[in-house]
């Protein structure tokens, strides 16, 4: 992978990450910038983890389709493709982020249907069913995991009242 197409997914990481951090910030002004900025570099690992394995993930789903002929080497990114992503914090705007965001994730994704067709010998169609399954399939490991870290990082909320009976 070439130095150029490294230093954007980073940076791609990198807004997305702030894109999901900047709502948490903003509704909860007492966390402190150690933790913010643990976080921030824990994202930034995470989503551009996801980001990078996205073509690869996509070329192994279609590499299992019946008419597949591996040609033996594994779509990647190019520095125009993982460009977009640079937008990825788009998803911190309150009612319109998500919308914006899926816009964006649509548009990559539709450039990553050429080269997995390519590389795996299927057709448009269903390179397009390759890229969109392996898109949902590490969105929906990322937030699992997330949720869970969530769950287990964060103390219960819940206090128990005790009732008592008073004899009189």
């Amino acid at each position: 992978m070439p130095p150029l197409v490294l230093a954007l997914l980073l940076l791609a990481g990198l807004s997305e990450a702030a894109g999901r951090i900047l709502p948490l910030v903003a509704r909860r002004p007492e966390v402190s910038p150690p933790v913010v900025a643990g976080l921030l570099l824990t994202g930034t690992a995470v989503e551009s983890a996801v980001v990078a394995l996205w073509p690869l993930t996509a070329y192994t789903l279609a590499e299992l389709l019946p008419g597949a002929v591996a040609s033996g080497a594994a779509p990647g990114w190019t520095a125009g493709q993982v460009a977009p992503m640079l937008l990825g914090a788009v998803i911190a705007f309150p009612l319109l982020g998500p919308a914006l965001h899926l816009m964006l994730l649509t548009g990559v994704g539709a450039g990553l249907v050429g080269p997995v067709a390519d590389a795996s010998g299927v057709g448009g169609w269903a390179a397009a069913a390759c890229v969109a399954a392996a898109g949902v399939g590490l969105a929906a490991a990322v937030e699992a995991v997330r949720r869970l870290v969530g769950r287990i990082g964060t103390p219960r909320t819940r206090t128990r009242t005790r009732t008592r009976r008073r004899t009189a």
